[in-house]
């Protein structure tokens, strides 16, 4: 999961959405076509985005783009393997471009998930906003150029949306070549749990002050038969759909604390809360019977819950959470930034810290304003008692600022991309 290596602040030539644009996208898909390896690519078009102009104004425009932006990266950077490209295609168009090894039906799986992540609601100062995004997919083909593959896909998104109903279109005329159907998946799901077809990824959290390693956030993944590797965000939607959430979830956090068990005393593993493990009322004991029956010390986990989570009964939510804390277990408020911020949360959830969402520190270190709301984050956090995790960090500039600015840890590509149990506890024990 991560960017192609040369792609640098010098090719970010939007200033709405900080991607780079369509030049740069297609020398970058000339060069993975070249090379002669699988390249997977997904035009996006926001249906009717003139709408929001007229309706809201530009500014409210370009705030929905910004966040359109967002999420395609960080729907990127969670669920794809391989090199990655966000691009603006111009207007209220997006192009994500893949090499990652990967299935027809994976791909197909995958676009849905970022379309229905970019249909989400967009909360502004201006009101809530709705978009109706559609796509164009393709696989490219050996011997074809980066303007072959432009083409199609213009031409195809045009299709879909000019077609009611059509909301994703492959771009070689087979549009209604089916990958597996929602029942199928949710039947594979239930079969995987038992077929050990469910793995868990690590990715490793360093200390800002010493830059050592002190723990790990686990991610799930689902190694199915067909479709290759599939990422969480698109694992979990299949679990809701099926009604299976309470059961996968335990089932990573059975596997997770049993492998951490294994790591030394002194690191910390950190497990994603859904919002169907806080509305079940006996979440709090189901996950304590785990602990007891794994070995593994209360005080070595922490909990991450997003906003998003959240959304529902806040309070029950804050009653589960305050039964965890009191047995040792911290709770950290995720992707802190990404969201509608709402700083009521900070006052009703036990917390203990703060992770920035990747989106905090992407500018950080080249623009004035992102240093001083990095700053005001921090000074809050220090206000509550919070220690603040920093995600996303991709540059050495990145992690000495954040060091600097009173970060206690963080993630990112820099020093590890999520990697297997295995070579986890090799890292662990270096």
């Amino acid at each position: 999961m991560t960017i192609a290596p040369t792609l640098g602040a010098d090719l970010r030539s939007d200033a709405v959405t900080g991607l780079v644009g369509r030049d740069a996208a297609a020398a970058r898909l000339d060069e993975w076509l070249a090379r002669g390896g699988r390249v997977h690519a997904l035009l996006v078009g926001l249906k009717r985005f003139d709408a929001v102009n007229l309706a809201y104004g530009k500014a409210a425009g370009d705030a929905a783009l910004a966040e359109v932006a967002q999420r395609m990266r960080h729907f990127a950077a969670e669920e794809l393997d391989g090199l990655w490209l966000a691009a603006r295609g111009g207007g209220g168009q997006f192009l994500l471009l893949a090499t990652e090894p990967c299935s027809r039906e994976r791909w197909q799986l995958a676009a849905g998930q970022l379309l229905d992540a970019l249909a989400r609601p967009i909360a502004t100062t201006w009101g809530t906003l709705r978009l109706s995004p559609r796509g164009a997919l393709l696989r490219g083909v050996e011997g074809e150029s980066a303007a072959s593959v432009f083409d199609r896909l213009g031409q195809t998104l045009e299709t879909a949306t000019t077609q009611p109903g059509r909301r994703l279109l492959w771009a070689d005329g087979e549009g209604r070549r089916g990958g597996r159907s929602a029942a199928q998946l949710e039947g594979d799901l239930l079969r995987a749990l038992d077929l050990g077809e469910i793995e868990l990824v690590y990715q490793p959290q360093f200390g800002c002050g010493d830059d050592r390693l002190v723990g790990a956030e686990a991610l799930a993944r689902w190694n199915h038969p067909k479709l290759g590797r599939v990422g969480a965000g698109a694992l979990f939607a299949v679990a809701e759909r099926a009604d299976h959430v309470p059961q996968l979830s335990h089932h990573i956090a059975r596997l997770a604390l049993g492998e951490a068990a294994r790591w030394p005393m002194d690191l910390r593993l950190s497990l994603n809360v859904t919002a169907g493990d806080l509305a079940s009322a006996d979440y709090a004991a189901r996950l304590s019977a785990l602990i007891k029956q794994t070995g593994f010390a209360p005080w070595r986990l922490t909990l991450e819950v997003t906003e998003q989570v959240l959304l529902g009964d806040a309070a029950q939510a804050a009653a589960t959470l305050s039964a965890l804390a009191a047995q040792g277990i911290r709770i950290a408020l995720d992707d802190f930034g990404a969201g509608f911020c709402n700083f009521r949360y900070l006052k009703l959830l036990p917390l203990h810290y703060l992770k920035l969402d990747r989106a905090m520190i992407d500018g950080v270190t080249g623009d004035a304003r992102d240093l001083a709301v990095l700053r005001a984050i921090i000074a809050m956090a220090g206000a509550l008692s919070l220690k603040v995790i920093a995600e996303g960090v991709e540059t050495e500039a990145q992690r000495l600022l954040v060091a600097a600015e009173g970060c206690a840890s963080y993630q990112g590509f820099l020093r590890a991309e999520p990697m297997s149990a295995a070579k986890f506890a090799m890292l662990a024990c270096k």
